[in-house]
């Protein structure tokens, strides 16, 4: 039986498409290339190029492939582009969703794995945020994501159809064995940013907002190592094989770190200093956002293995160094 991985050549795709391959999965990815890359799929691995709302091509791909599961990460990720662009993250991120959820139903595919979000919790009231807390995103980002949720929810009341969602928090590092990390051009992710600066893709970070009510006054965010969310992704995918309910599960390690705590992390463990430019609060930034994963730990039976800060920047900075000798192909 064969997992399909959407957006397999993406940040999160690629890492649990090694985790996958490391425990002897068989793997088929779908990828358009759109901000993924070949280079990062292993050999042994079946590649079909296309868009995950080519409903012909889904169709095609199931009618030849016994799929057990579906991991779905191809989406659209960057929340002040949904805010410029809704309609474009509704389409790829809701109506590709629809389609790709609709044909698992017409193939029998019993199992789906999506990748949320935080997002979806907007401005949460109180922290660490629960996943019975109100959901009501502030982004077009995380609406289309909570849309998507919805799709899965009712799908699989009404068919014989299981699925996790996994809101991730703050995703960052890179694969500890140096095959895999996060290659986005325009990234926006505060540890990504930071390791761009200390060697020479960025001339300063910026710092949006440090009269929070936090302790240094900066925001205040849940890290979470990618191989970490990764083996999540299994850890649900083995839910769901056991016969297991599903529903959404918070992917964080429960704590938060400050923008400036992580900057200064990223100077400690590179040894470079930082140009850090302080600026205004951005719309709709909370002061803190980190995460309850208590549900994770016990229904899923996850145990992070990476969970430093030090350990999350040390890693993303050795791949970011390797980018600059050898960007992705």
């Amino acid at each position: 039986m064969t997992v399909l991985v959407t957006g397999g050549a993406g940040y999160i795709g690629s890492h649990t498409v090694l985790a996958l391959i490391d425990r002897g999965e068989d793997v088929m990815v779908l990828d358009n290339f759109s901000t993924g890359f070949p280079s990062v799929i292993p050999e042994g691995v079946t590649l079909v190029e296309g868009d995950v709302g080519d409903r012909a091509l889904l169709d095609q791909v199931m009618s030849q492939t016994k799929l057990d599961a579906v991991i779905h990460f191809a989406g659209s990720i960057v929340v002040p582009d949904s805010v410029s662009d809704p309609l474009g993250y509704y389409h790829n991120n809701t109506v590709n969703s629809r389609e790709l959820i609709a044909a698992c139903v017409a193939h029998k595919v019993p199992r789906f794995i999506f990748s949320s979000t935080a997002a979806v919790y907007g401005t949460p009231e109180t922290v660490p945020v629960k996943e019975t807390m109100l959901l009501e995103p502030i982004s077009p980002y995380g609406a289309s994501k909570l849309m998507t949720e919805w799709m899965l929810r009712d799908t699989a009341f009404a068919h014989d159809f299981d699925y996790v969602a996994l809101r991730y928090f703050n995703v960052a590092g890179a694969d500890p064995k140096g095959r895999a990390g996060q290659s986005t051009a325009r990234a926006t992710h505060l540890i990504k940013v930071a390791v761009e600066a200390v060697t020479g893709a960025r001339d300063h970070v910026s710092v949006f907002g440090d009269d929070f009510d936090t302790p240094d006054g900066t925001g205040v965010r849940d890290y979470i190592h990618v191989t970490d969310l990764a083996s999540a992704h299994l850890a649900a995918l083995d839910h769901l094989r056991e016969g297991n309910e599903g529903g959404a599960f918070n992917c964080g390690y429960g704590r938060g770190a400050s923008v400036l705590e992580v900057l200064e992390t990223v100077q400690k463990v590179s040894g470079r200093a930082i140009d850090i430019r302080h600026g205004p609060r951005r719309a709709g930034d909370p002061a803190a956002l980190v995460s309850d994963a208590s549900k994770l730990r016990e229904t899923l039976n996850w145990t992070p293995q990476l969970d430093d800060l030090s350990v999350i920047v040390e890693h993303a900075l050795r791949w970011e160094e390797r980018l600059r000798q050898q960007p992705p192909a």
